[in-house]
């Protein structure tokens, strides 16, 4: 038996009353625990790192009590504790961050299982989700993966899921969602370390998901990514996520939203530091690709993923610095950028793109090492419908340009620096009906005479017009009309 002992107030003493439960292998006694705080540990959990605790944990959460409370242990699991949330009610799963779980079997260590089907419309939420299983919370836990398909946290069918104070680590995925989900919010975690995704929206049909003020590092298989599914109002804000890329994994992004075979929309990514690893093959900082499934109603080649903001973050040491291919909608503004070892944005079949005053930049404490190699440079192909303001662009090394438009059409490129690039400044080919205009394109390096400022290979219907060229101006034939610059 065990004896857990409390203090109620008797008669305006304190009394000391035992109160006796029954031992976790037997059926539990009918005893009025209401408003008692129960562990765990009182369902038969030891915390000792070698016993199994699955079934205890279990116990706890078909308890039906709701608050399952983890007090300091190691706690090891051997299978995945499910949580029906329809049959066993609202759920908070709690630690104070002193508990560890060690998840020694396959799948996921927790598994919040929800019958939601609706939208975030309040109108298509069932009663029994409100009653049952809204707002399914997990928060102040450790969980560590010690088998190769051990995952930290898994979530489908839920409403207003919460995820804050985690650290899972060692596992293959940390949190994954799968199926339709709510509004989720993770918040305050520490993704770190796992041998496959940090925070996995895998082939969801996910609405409202906000993650936030968390470190999401050191993931093999990517860092917040989403591949297929239907997502929208995605908020990714004031993280640091870094280095989710394996130079043995395949290509992926610190931030990846893959929308291959699903859709994508309303995505904000602000505030965030996001970098490394260049080593690895194809990376990215953030990578988003637009295309989606076809669709019969959708005219050829219609865009309709996007509605993208990017903007205040800090972005470096990766082969692409932010990687768009076949959005549209898109704004970037008010980041830093360096350290793009093959570009520092490369934008590919993309339409409708603002991108206003940026900081593309080499610092002096990256010209030597292995930042030496990094080519950098903006590249645009077979884009249209673009305004380009305010950008900073200097030291573009090996690159054909600082900036090179291929295939595009109807641009204006105005107010911009572009500053001591190899080759040239600004290199358009195959470009249509685009203005660049107040510019200012040099080469501080080397004698005028070595410098291109500005070269149009092929195009028509463009206008280069009051920008200040140091270095030479090379326009073919009929591509484009200049005038009123000044060219030193």
């Amino acid at each position: 038996m065990k004896r857990c002992n409390f203090f109620v107030l008797v008669g305006g003493t304190l009394a000391l009353l035992p109160i006796v439960f029954a031992h976790a292998g037997n059926t539990r006694k009918q005893v009025d625990t209401t408003g008692l705080c129960l562990t765990v540990r009182d369902f038969g959990a030891v915390g000792d790192g070698k016993a199994d605790d699955t079934k205890a944990f279990q116990r706890a959460v078909d308890s039906g009590r709701g608050d399952i409370h983890i007090p300091r242990g190691v706690y090891r699991l051997t299978k995945t504790v499910v949580v029906d949330l329809d049959r066993i009610g609202p759920v908070s799963i709690i630690g104070s961050g002193t508990a560890k779980i060690i998840m020694t079997g396959p799948g996921p260590a927790l598994k919040l299982v929800g019958t939601h089907s609706g939208t975030a419309s309040p109108s298509t939420v069932e009663e029994n989700v409100w009653q049952s299983q809204r707002m399914p919370t997990v928060t102040g836990l450790e969980i560590v993966g010690a088998s190769p398909q051990a995952c930290g946290v898994e979530a489908g069918g839920t409403m207003e899921a919460v995820f804050s104070r985690l650290l899972i680590r060692k596992a293959l995925h940390g949190i994954h969602l799968k199926g339709r989900n709510r509004n989720v919010i993770i918040s305050d975690c520490h993704i770190y370390e796992n041998r496959g995704i940090g925070i996995y929206l895998d082939h969801v049909n996910l609405h409202q998901i906000n993650v936030g003020n968390s470190h999401i590092s050191y993931n093999a298989g990517g860092g917040i990514v989403q591949r297929g599914g239907d997502v929208r109002n995605l908020q990714i804000g004031n993280c640091d996520v870094e280095a989710n890329m394996s130079e043995k994994a395949p290509a992926t992004a610190n931030v990846l939203i893959d929308a291959t075979g699903g859709s994508i929309g309303e995505i904000a990514i602000t505030g965030c530091t996001i970098q490394h690893t260049h080593n690895a093959p194809e990376s990215a900082n953030i990578r988003i690709i637009g295309q989606g499934r076809p669709r019969p109603s959708y005219a050829k080649g219609e865009l309709r993923g996007g509605n993208i903001t990017i903007t205040g973050n800090v972005l470096s040491d990766v082969q692409i610095n932010v990687h768009l291919h076949k959005v549209r909608g898109v704004t970037i503004v008010g980041n830093t950028l360096w350290k793009g070892y093959a570009h520092d944005l490369l934008i590919e079949g993309s339409s409708s793109v603002v991108i206003g005053p940026n900081v593309f930049d080499r610092n002096p404490r990256y010209h030597y090492g292995d930042g030496a190699t990094a080519n950098r440079g903006l590249v645009f192909r077979n884009c249209d419908n673009v305004i380009l303001t305010g950008l900073q662009i200097n030291d573009v090394w090996r690159k054909e340009g600082g900036l090179v438009l291929e295939k595009c059409q109807h641009f204006n490129i105005s107010g911009c620096a572009i500053l001591n690039c190899d080759n040239c400044g600004i290199l358009m080919d195959d470009v249509q009906d685009t203005i660049v205009s107040s510019c200012v394109v040099r080469d501080t390096r080397r004698a005028p005479a070595e410098t291109t400022a500005i070269k149009v290979k092929t195009g028509k219907g463009n206008f280069i017009t009051n920008n200040l060229f140091t270095g030479r101006v090379e326009i073919a034939p009929h591509s484009a009309k200049v005038m009123n610059n000044l060219e030193k």
